[in-house]
Parts: C-alpha cells; sequence; structure tokens
C-alpha cells in the first residue's frame, strides 16, 4: 500500500542553512549537504502546527543561535512567519556519537574489508535513525513531519555542529 502524499502546502520548497558560524567543511561532509538538502526538497512533509498551519508551502533557515537550534520558517514569498527554537543539549550526545560513526566509517572505506564497512555504516544509519527520531520527538506538536524529512533535518543539524 503506498502511503498517501502530503497537500502541496504541506511541504518545503527551500532550505538555507546559516553559514556564519561555519568555517569550513571536508568534501564528504559538503556532499552529505548538498544530497540531504536536494532529498529534502524532491520530497518532505513540513507542516508548522497552529497560527501557520496550512499557509505553506513553506521555506525553512536552519541555524544555531546562543546554544538553541532555530527553525525560521517562512512563506513561500520569503514572508516570516515564525520560529520555533530548541534547546541543542537534548541532541549534543546523539551528534557526537554520529559523529565518531561517520569518521570511523569514512576512514573503513579507504582500508577495511567489505563486512566493517558494512557493520560500521550499519551503526551510522542507526544511529542516524536514532537523532531523527530524537528531532521528531522535539518537534511534537510544533511542526509535523515525516521520518525521511526528519532524517534530513538531522543531517542538516549535523552540519551546522561542524566547527
Amino acid at each position: 500500500m503506498s502511503e498517501k502524499a502530503p497537500p502541496a502546502n504541506h511541504r518545503l520548497v527551500g532550505v538555507e542553512l546559516d553559514e556564519r558560524s561555519v568555517v569550513r567543511r571536508s568534501p564528504d561532509i559538503e556532499h552529505e549537504r548538498k544530497v540531504a538538502i536536494f532529498d529534502l526538497l524532491e520530497q518532505n512533509v513540513f507542516s508548522p502546527v497552529g497560527a501557520h498551519e496550512g499557509q505553506g508551502p513553506f521555506q525553512l533557515g536552519l541555524a544555531i543561535e546562543e546554544n538553541r537550534l532555530v527553525f525560521d520558517i517562512r512563506a513561500e514569498d520569503d514572508a516570516q512567519l515564525g520560529r520555533i527554537i530548541l534547546a541543542l543539549s537534548p541532541f549534543r550526545r546523539i551528534v557526537k556519537d554520529y559523529f565518531a560513526i561517520c569518521d570511523s566509517y569514512y576512514q573503513a572505506i579507504k582500508r577495511a574489508s567489505p563486512s566493517q564497512i558494512e557493520t560500521l555504516d550499519m551503526a551510522r544509519r542507526g544511529v542516524h535513525n536514532e537523532g531523527s527520531e530524537l528531532l521528531r520527538e522535539r518537534l511534537k506538536g510544533k511542526i509535523d513531519t515525516d521520518f525521511d524529512t526528519a532524517r534530513r533535518l538531522f543531517t542538516l543539524i549535523c552540519v551546522l555542529h561542524i566547527r
């Protein structure tokens, strides 16, 4: 059974990361960022709950400000609709774990056996899924999203953590 497509106004049509805090990203990380944004814009479910529900499609700015994760939600015409601010502390451990496993994975690609690479890739996906579920939990009652959208947003949150 196929999943019902969300209404056209319950989606993102633009995503921008706050680049002010980014020093320099490796080619691997830059590739992950580009793929996450491309995939996110191709297919997503994003619907703020409350006053702006159904006013989409939306544009999203993601930033880290004063140790908080900021979702700057705008209309398609760039009109400000609101900001959702989440504490970063619940994400710190999982982002740190994700970076560690990604580092091991990228090192393994260069010299490990296929089974070792597969094991690390499974662990990497598991930690990524955990971060995605945490994000959905923290957004509950604020923004409705599906799991795949949360996965791609979590990737972008990780990119914002790179210093």
